[in-house]
C-alpha cells in the first residue's frame, strides 16, 4: 500500500464527523489537488472516550461510502508500540510507531560499534543535494546520534516485526514518530536516524520528527519562523539523499504531528513543498472536537448549555486534564475565563472566543487549550453529549468541514 503524496490526518474523538471530515478533502479534490485521508486515533484517546478502533474503521468505512469516495484513505494506529500494538492490529492499515520514549537508552555496544563500523564513510565534510552548506560530520557525532537514537529505532522495528505477524507487509503503511520529545532532531540526526530505520528493514513511508518551536495543542507555532523553514527544508533534502543512499521507499516523506492549527508555518511548508516537488503529511488531531463545540454553542439552546457545562468542568479539573499534555500545552490559566462569566454567555461569544480566528477580539488560545484537552468531560456526558451532535448535526458539520477545507487545505496545498 502507498500513502498519498499529499495527506492528512483527521483525528476525530467522538467518531461523528467523517463524512463532515471528508467533505473538505472532497472540495480540494475538485479544485485539483488529491489529499489522502486518514483517520487517527490514538490508545490514549480510545481510553478517555472508552471507544475501540472498530468505531473508528466503521466511521472511516461509512463515510467514504456515504461520499462516494472512490479513492484510497487509512485508518491510523496513532502513537503506538508493542505494549498496545495489538490493540489496533486488526482494524488499522496504518501504524505510527512512537520511539519517544526509548530515545537516550542506549543500543548493545556491540550494536553502536557496528552502526558507527558501517556509516562512518559519511564522515568528514558532508555535502547533501538541495542543501546550501556543507555539514561537518566527525565520528565521535555519529556515535553520539547511533548511543541516542538506535536502541529507539530498534524498539520500532520489533514492532514492526510483530505486526508483520499478523499482516501481510503490502496491506499497511508504517510512520515512525519522535515528535513528543524534549529536544528537536537536527537535519544530521534525522540522516542517521534514517540509516538506522532502513537497517531495521522498516519500509517507512513518513517521518515524524520534533521541530524547532512549540507545537501548542490546536493553537498557532510559537518559534522562529525563519529557523523553522531552513530546519523543514533541509529535511526534505536529507529525506530525499537518504531514501537513494539507504534504499528507504520512494515516497518517503515528513509528517508534521501537532500541525493542526499551525498557520504561521503553512506557508514556508508550501514553498519548501513546491521546490523540491515533496509530499507532506499533516496531523489536525483534535480539532475536529472544538469544531463540534463551536456548533453546539452557535445552536444555542441545550447544545450552548453543553458547551458551557464542559469548559466549566474543565476549568474545575484543570490539573487533571492538563497533565497528561503538559508538554504541548501553554496555558496561562489567569487568562482563563471565569466559569461564572462563561455562564453569561451567548453562543456567538462562546464560539468566537474558541475559533481559532487570531484577528478576532474575543479570540483565547488559552480557553482553546483548555478545551482541547477537555474532552474527557464531554465523554463522561456520555449519550448526553452524543445526542446533542446528533441534534445539531448541520451546524457542527458547516464548522468542522470549513474549519478543515477553510483553514488547513486552501492554506497548505491550494
Amino acid at each position: 500500500m502507498k500513502l498519498g503524496k499529499y495527506s492528512i490526518g483527521i483525528g476525530d474523538r467522538f467518531a461523528r464527523q467523517g463524512k463532515a471530515q471528508l467533505n473538505a478533502i472532497i472540495k480540494a479534490k475538485e479544485l485539483g489537488v488529491e489529499i489522502t485521508p486518514v483517520w487517527n486515533k490514538s490508545f490514549r484517546e480510545h481510553q478517555v472516550v472508552k471507544s475501540n478502533p472498530l468505531s473508528t474503521r466503521k466511521e472511516a468505512d461509512d463515510a467514504v461510502k456515504l461520499m462516494n469516495w472512490q479513492h484510497s484513505y487509512f485508518v491510523d494506529a496513532d502513537h503506538v508500540g508493542l505494549k498496545n500494538i495489538d490493540f489496533f492490529i486488526d482494524c488499522s492499515d496504518l501504524f505510527t510507531l512512537d520511539v519517544a520514549d526509548f530515545i537516550g537508552q542506549k543500543a548493545e555496544t556491540k550494536d553502536i560499534q557496528s552502526f558507527v563500523e558501517k556509516y562512518e564513510k559519511y564522515a568528514g565534510n558532508l555535502k547533501i543535494p538541495g542543501i546550501e552548506e556543507e555539514f561537518q560530520i566527525s565520528e565521535k557525532e555519529i556515535k553520539q546520534i547511533a548511543e541516542k537514537y538506535l536502541f529507539a529505532v530498534q524498539e520500532a522495528g520489533k514492532t514492526f516485526r510483530h505486526i508483520l505477524t499478523k499482516k501481510d507487509k503490502d496491506t499497511f503503511v508504517v510512520e515512525v514518530s519522535m515528535d513528543e520529545t524534549v529536544s528537536p532532531q537536527t537535519p544530521v540526526e534525522l540522516l542517521f536516524i534514517l540509516a538506522a530505520i532502513a537497517e531495521q528493514k522498516i519500509p517507512v513511508q513518513t517521518i515524524a520528527p520534533k521541530f524547532t518551536g512549540r507545537f501548542n495543542k490546536g493553537v498557532d507555532y510559537v518559534g522562529d519562523l525563519e529557523q523553522f523553514a531552513k530546519e523543514f527544508e533541509q529535511d526534505v533534502a536529507i529525506i530525499n539523499f537518504a531514501t537513494k543512499k539507504f534504499n528507504l521507499p520512494e515516497n518517503l516523506k515528513l509528517s508534521v504531528h501537532s500541525g493542526s492549527d499551525k498557520f504561521s508555518i503553512y506557508r514556508p511548508i508550501k514553498n519548501v513543498l513546491k521546490k523540491f516537488n515533496a509530499g507532506v503529511h499533516l496531523k489536525t488531531a483534535g480539532t475536529t472536537w472544538l469544531e463540534e463545540l463551536i456548533g453546539l454553542a452557535e445552536a444555542g439552546g441545550n447544545g450552548l448549555e453543553i458547551a458551557k457545562e464542559i469548559y466549566i468542568g474543565a476549568f474545575s479539573r484543570y490539573d487533571e486534564l492538563a497533565k497528561p499534555y503538559a508538554a504541548v500545552i501553554d496555558i496561562d490559566s489567569s487568562k482563563l475565563p471565569e466559569p461564572d462569566e462563561v455562564k453569561t454567555w451567548d453562543g456567538k461569544t462562546y464560539a468566537d472566543t474558541l475559533r481559532h480566528d487570531q484577528s478576532h477580539e474575543l479570540y483565547n488560545s488559552n480557553f482553546r487549550q483548555l478545551l482541547h484537552v477537555a474532552y474527557k468531560v464531554a465523554a463522561e456526558m456520555g449519550e448526553t453529549y452524543l445526542s446533542a451532535l446528533k441534534k445539531n448535526e448541520e451546524i457542527v458539520a458547516k464548522n468542522v468541514t470549513e474549519n478543515i477545507f477553510e483553514r488547513h487545505l486552501k492554506l497548505l496545498f491550494l
